[in-house]
Order: structure tokens, then sequence, then C-alpha cells
């Protein structure tokens, strides 16, 4: 049932913004910070930023997939009515979203504990959507929208895994200015970032392009005009990043389906193997990651072993005794970050997995069954800092 929320209120989407920047220190921009600065016409400025109405023929690329994707981008308001008020008792806030398969995604941390949401596409429609599911661990959310304007076609996930170098944009609402688009290159991958849970966020993607407050939630698209990310939040000018399209594409139809995912969970602490660490356990090479630790009453508890004491290198403690691993079902583990990544992106809890191990200087495998994610207490994310 359509809820009539494109009311013959609804203001057009700049005026709306100026409206909201009047409430100066009451709304607040999602994604990498707070700010107050709402109220501009997005007349294109300096910087790799562009407005949505330049009204100004290109054969650029960047024309062409903007104006075939930026109508699935919409305006997402948590707590606020959509006029420029705010509902009792509850901070507003702004962020992005984008239409797949018939639901908007966006950002956990942007919905935070809302259970309706305001969103306004581009053609100044407005929809009350309902949360039907997020999931912090991911930082991801989907909202159902009960009727779509006509203008919606909806957008699609990449198949393919991002690739450093590859050019993308980023489609949102930075500080508050409607149907944006900014250029940079994918400039890393397999990044880990903060969750509110405690766990890390694994599989993320680095990118160049502007990250602004007001852009979380957004797509980070292709060339081809495919969503290669979810936009998590920006670190600083030229660092940004993006929750991977394969974890979302894992998250999404469980959150639609259940309300929740479950996290395929180890139980272990690990440290990278430096020449140090190494040295210390008598291993050919510094690679694979090592078991500092493994939690009581975990899959990992009993399974793996942790360090069991302490030498010096150089003069600097370094831990020894633990296993190291270097593959999960035959797929090589270089660092913490790929070890995550290889969890989150190819099992489940219930899988049963066989980890390779250097243990005393043997290699060997073990049998692990994955179990679900336990619950954390929940923190406020912050963004990772620029390595």
């Amino acid at each position: 049932m359509q809820r009539e929320r494109e009311r013959e209120r609804a203001l057009p989407r700049r005026q709306f913004l100026r409206t909201q920047a009047g409430l100066v220190g009451t709304v607040a921009l999602i994604g990498g910070g707070t700010t107050t600065v709402l109220a501009q016409d997005s007349e294109n400025e300096s910087g790799s930023e562009t407005g949505s109405d330049s009204g100004t023929e290109s054969e650029s690329p960047y024309t062409e997939i903007y104006d075939e994707s930026i109508d699935d981008v919409v305006l997402v308001v948590v707590g606020g009515t959509g006029d420029g008020t705010e509902t009792e008792n509850q901070q507003g806030g702004l962020g992005s979203g984008f239409v797949v398969d018939d639901h908007v995604i966006t950002n956990a941390h942007v919905v935070g504990e809302a259970s309706d949401v305001e969103l306004q596409f581009r053609d100044e429609q407005w929809r009350t959507g309902s949360v039907v599911g997020a999931d912090p661990h991911s930082d991801i959310a989907v909202i159902e929208v009960d009727d779509f304007p006509d203008i919606v076609n909806g957008l699609s996930f990449a198949d393919d895994d991002p690739v450093i170098g590859q050019e993308v944009l980023t489609l949102g609402n930075p500080l508050g200015l409607d149907a944006s688009v900014s250029q940079g290159l994918v400039s890393g991958i397999d990044r880990s970032l903060p969750s509110p849970t405690g766990f890390a966020i694994p599989a993320a993607i680095q990118t160049d392009a502007p990250v602004n407050p007001g852009n979380s939630g957004g797509p980070l698209v292709t060339l081809d005009g495919d969503v290669l990310g979810i936009v998590f939040a920006g670190a600083s000018q030229t660092i940004g990043f993006a929750i991977s399209a394969l974890l979302a594409e894992r998250v999404v139809p469980q959150l639609i389906d259940t309300g929740t995912y479950e996290h395929a969970y180890m139980g272990v602490g690990v440290l990278p193997v430096g020449p140090q660490i190494a040295e210390a356990n008598d291993l050919d090479e510094p690679r694979g990651v090592l078991v500092a630790e493994t939690v009581p009453d975990s899959p990992a508890d009993g399974v793996l072993e942790p360090v069991s004491e302490e030498t010096t290198v150089d003069g600097t403690p370094v831990p020894v005794g633990g296993d190291v691993i270097v593959a999960i079902e035959g797929e090589p583990i270089p660092n913490e970050d790929r070890l995550s990544t290889v969890l989150a992106l190819d099992t489940s809890p219930g899988d049963t997995i066989e980890i390779e191990i250097i243990r005393d200087g043997d290699h060997q495998t073990v049998d692990l069954t994955l179990e679900e994610r336990p619950e954390q207490e929940m923190q406020t994310p912050t963004p990772p800092e620029p390595p």
C-alpha cells in the first residue's frame, strides 16, 4: 500500500536541505562525522565532486553512468519528519542509500535504532521505508518500500572482485548536497574496518574518491554502473572506504528473509608473522598469522594452539609457541585481513574447514567447525586512521 508519503508537502530537495540547515546543531550528517554545513545549492564547485544540475551535455563516461544510476540513489532521513522538523526526543540525521532488487540498501549506522525512515528520490517524491533488517557486524541495513517512484530501475551488485587501480564513482548526498558524484580509483582492497560490535568488517575497499559526511550508505559504482561497494566513511581527504559488494550479496538476502545475518566465527586472536616472529619460531620465511590466543569454549579452543611463551629478539619481546595459520581450504592466508575476508566470503556457521598450520616447525592440517559469531557489547565505530 502506498503510504502517500509523496505528500503535497514535499519540498524541492534544495529547499528541504536549506530548511534542515536552519536547525543548526540539530541535524547530523551521517558518514565520517557530523556537520552543520548543510545549506548550499549543488552548483558545481572546484574539486572532483559535481552537483546534479549542470545542464551541460558531455560525452564523459562519468556523465553517462551518473545519468543511468542517480535515479536509484536516495536521501535517507532518520529521526526527522521530512519537513524540516524532528520527532520527539530523537535527533535527525541524513545519509544516502540506493535501490537493489526492490529494496533500499544503506549502512546500519545510518538507520541506527530506527524502525522507519524517510526517503527522498531524485524526482523529489517522498516515501516512508521500513527497516527490515540491519547487521552491525557488516554495517549493512535493508529498507522496504511499498511503492517506488516510476523513475526507479534498481542497481545491481558487481560480480567481479575489486581491482586496485580500477576507476570508480561515489554517488550520494555529501554534506547534504543532493545527487552528487565524485570520481576516483580503488586504491586498496581487503581492508578491515571498525564495527560497533568490536569485530572488524572484512573485505573492505579503499578509494581516493572523495567521501564526506552524508555519503554513508551510498553506492560506489564501476564504470559499468554496477555497485562495487557500499560507502562506509572517509578517513581523510584522499582516503575513503566502502563495504564490499561481495559481502553485501551474502548479507542482504538474509536480512530480507530473516532480518539478521549469521557470521562465521573461529575464536582466535592472531598476529602478523614478520621477520622477528619467524626467527623466534624457527620458520623458513615470514608468512601467515600466528595464533596469539584462543577464546575459551570457541571453535578454536582445543583445536589450535596459542602462543605459550615469549622470547627476545634484538632486545624486543617476541611471542613463540603458537600455531601459524598459512592456508584455509587451500587459500593462502598471508595476513589477518585475508583471514577475515576468507571467513566472511567463503564460509558460514556450521562449516567444517581444513586449516593448514605450522606447529613446532611441522606442516600439518587440522579440521575446525565454525560457529555463529557471539553477541558483543555495542561500541561507537570510528573511521580507521590513514595507513
